[in-house]
């Protein structure tokens, strides 16, 4: 049985607008996409395959039906080859190469071409939306290579993967086996499709893949911010910091909405009113790195709703070339694949995801030093005095984190302004949607591990300011370091800390903690 078979809720899939949650939900086996079963959903999208056919009928001119692929736009098919076009298509773009796409990305890519699909402009039976639809209720996932694709016109090489899937061909990973699929749709009893004319096209020509990757990394992003916030919170009390940085006044005064937000996030966290937050007489500003956190996590934060609307545009987009008016059967020819949005969105995530990881980078090299820490032992070592000498706590872990940030601050070079000029210069202005995408994952996969580090980091600070101070949490910073110490042992004698860490980051991206270590509303 299948995570989604689990999961009975379903995402009805319509036409009507879907959201990043939607995808992530598909994608992680938390809910299962369903076609609507609406008689004029139904009709709309077949009307658009018979308006193909009545061009054919007719004699009519479409691209990439009646015509070759890109620059060979101007070389007429002859009407007796029309029927193989399809299979041309997906099979020459069968050029993939690097990592595949996993179970989650995979799953969302077939979820997000089926939700530009029941646009109905895309000149597809019906029929056509069914074969994902069971792909995805199978959980039949077609082996996509991650490299090949320009973000124009459309993700044409890793979606050629899907294509052939779909009609029986190439590989695809079916209850935890690589398999050929003709091999895995005979054991699940379903019949490969036959593509009729436009569909290849239509399956390939758009953004799929750029589109899927962007939903799942903006929630990771997300969760990136509140988990910072929290941290933050929890560097603050560990450096016996200032919580009058966070005040409402303060912020009012410069209302930003994004770092007002994580103001009062930290205010709740550190369970400080403005007028009576605690000072540390010792210090009257604390440094950058914890005075102006809400400044730079408040940067992602009003990326976010940005970021978001730009991605769901796309996701509730026909993006294929040409398209088809089910209604007057116009045949449309554009250039609606271009993921010049979604590349625009993921080069800003990743940057502003990078400054934050920087930002913690900071708070950490503060933790460790006891010249800034205020007090707690160098590297947050917990060894007691008479084995001190040889025990040196954070020290590796903090050297890892600048290696992880340098390379998060490494990927923020924008990928949208590499265009290329491919295809006998047909695609002449590329938006690299894909590979951007891929870059912001890669640094959303940097941050899991910074992240990771610093709740060990956090959780090593703030038992030893307790030890030195006395007192208590605040309630929200209590229930956080409850789960850290239940998760994480605290370093005393030197141990290798490689193992907590990848279990840490296993726990971020399955998020086993619930919101125990997020802010937020």
């Amino acid at each position: 049985m299948t995570a989604a078979a689990q999961h009975p809720e379903a995402v009805v899939f319509d036409g009507q607008p879907l959201d990043i949650e939607a995808i992530d939900a598909i994608a992680h086996g938390t809910r299962r996409a369903e076609l609507s079963t609406d008689q004029r959903f139904r009709e709309r999208i077949d009307a658009g395959a018979r308006a193909v056919l009545q061009l054919l009928t007719d004699d009519g001119v479409i691209y990439g039906v009646t015509t070759g692929y890109g620059e060979s736009c101007t070389v007429p098919v002859p009407p007796a080859q029309i029927a193989e076009l399809p299979h041309h298509l997906y099979a020459y773009h069968g050029v993939g190469m690097g990592r595949l796409l996993d179970a989650e990305e995979t799953r969302a890519v077939l979820a997000v071409r089926l939700a530009s699909l029941c646009q109905g402009m895309s000149g597809v039976r019906h029929a056509l939306l069914q074969q994902i639809e069971v792909f995805l209720q199978h959980d039949i996932l077609p082996c996509i290579p991650a490299e090949g694709s320009v973000g124009a016109s459309g993700d044409l090489t890793p979606l050629s993967y899907v294509a052939a899937a779909l009609c029986g061909e190439r590989d695809v990973l079916w209850q935890g086996r690589r398999m050929p699929a003709k091999e895995a749709l005979e054991q699940a009893g379903v019949e490969p499709l036959a593509l009729q004319p436009k569909e290849g096209l239509a399956i390939m020509n758009g953004t799929a893949v750029m589109t899927a990757l962007s939903c799942l990394a903006w929630q990771r992003a997300q969760r990136c911010s509140r988990i910072a916030t929290r941290l933050t919170a929890l560097n603050v009390f560990a450096t016996a910091g200032n919580p009058h940085h966070f005040d409402t006044l303060l912020f009012d005064a410069k209302p930003h909405p994004g770092p007002r937000a994580v103001a009062r996030w930290l205010r709740r966290d550190l369970a400080c009113a403005d007028e009576a937050a605690g000072r540390n007489p010792a210090r009257l500003q604390d440094r950058y790195s914890l005075r102006c956190a809400p400044h730079v996590i408040g940067v992602l934060e009003d990326a976010l709703p940005f970021t978001r609307s730009l991605i769901e545009n796309e996701l509730n987009s026909a993006n294929d070339n040409p398209l088809i008016d089910p209604e007057s059967g116009r045949v449309l020819h554009g250039g609606h694949f271009y993921g010049g949005h979604v590349s625009f969105a993921m080069d800003c995530l990743k940057t502003a995801v990078a400054n934050v990881l920087d930002l913690l980078d900071r708070q950490l090299a503060l933790l460790v030093d006891s010249r800034f820490s205020h007090g707690l032992p160098d590297n947050l070592s917990a060894a007691t005095a008479d084995r001190s000498a040889i025990n040196h706590g954070l020290k590796a872990l903090q050297i890892a984190v600048s290696a992880w940030t340098a390379e998060a601050l490494k990927m923020t070079m924008p990928a949208s302004v590499f265009s290329r000029s491919t295809e006998c210069h047909n695609q002449d202005k590329v938006s690299m949607g894909t590979i951007a995408a891929r870059d912001c994952q890669r640094t959303l996969d940097l941050g899991d591990q910074v992240l990771a580090a610093m709740l060990i980091a956090a959780r090593q600070a703030v038992t030893l300011r307790l030890r030195i101070d006395g007192g208590s949490l605040p309630p929200v910073l209590a229930d956080t370091q409850a789960w850290l110490e239940a998760h994480i042992p605290l370093v005393v004698e030197d141990r290798a800390l490689d193992q907590e860490l990848m279990h840490l980051v296993s726990a971020l991206r399955g998020n086993s903690a619930g919101n125990v270590l997020e802010s937020g509303e």
